[in-house]
């Protein structure tokens, strides 16, 4: 299967990351001839557009990142709302689809809405991406002030945190403080990959409770 992009047809094989030349303008227009599809994703960057078509891994990987950090807040008696697919965009600056987004200190402000404004409302707490194809840069997220970032390249979790308006690396998350996530993120996906993803996620519910 070819990739075809033309102003009545876009379809790409899965796996294939596409650059153009392109404005604002130009971005919206792809968005409104997708409509409801997820699938390519899209992302703007002042000047280019790319296009994305996930291979199923991506999916794969995305949930059960999400599904540890819902496991992890619920332990914590956290409350949180949680958005995918979602879009993000400011016009002009950036137009991002993060796999999954979480609200944790800032729930309250987007609990029951269909819609989220940006610019008005807060911008997600964390977000989740996973990287199959070299598809993420995590200062696509710099405009939106989110306060981290979770970026899952090579098989390896990458934390990024804001600090001074530029994104660190760090080892631990401010959400979970006194948890070693890398490690959790890890056993995780060796259990789902040897065995499957429901056992992956009981054995981490079986741990927490036992300490």
């Amino acid at each position: 299967m070819f990739a075809v992009i033309t102003p009545e047809t876009i379809e790409l094989p899965p796996g294939t990351v596409v650059r153009l030349l392109g404005t604002w303008d130009d971005y919206q227009a792809i968005v409104e001839q997708l409509g409801d599809r997820s699938i390519p994703r899209v992302k703007y960057r002042p000047g280019e557009i790319l296009l994305m078509s996930p291979l199923p891994v991506h999916g794969r990987q995305a949930n059960i990142l999400a599904d540890v950090v819902k496991v992890l807040l619920d332990h914590l008696e956290q409350d949180y709302e949680a958005f995918t697919p979602i879009t993000m965009d400011l016009p002009e600056i950036r137009g991002i689809e993060p796999d999954y987004c979480f609200y944790i200190d800032h729930w309250a402000a987007v609990a029951g809405k269909d819609r989220i404004k940006w610019g008005v409302d807060p911008s997600p707490d964390l977000i989740i991406e996973i990287d199959v194809t070299s598809y993420t840069d995590v200062n696509d997220y710099l405009p939106y002030q989110v306060p981290e970032a979770w970026i899952f390249k090579r098989n390896q979790l990458l934390i990024y945190g804001l600090e001074n308006n530029r994104y660190t690396l760090k080892t631990s998350s401010r959400y979970f403080l006194g948890l070693n996530i890398l490690e959790i993120i890890e056993e995780c996906l060796q259990i789902a990959n040897e065995r499957n993803t429901s056992t992956a996620i009981r054995e981490l519910r079986r741990k927490l409770a036992n300490k």
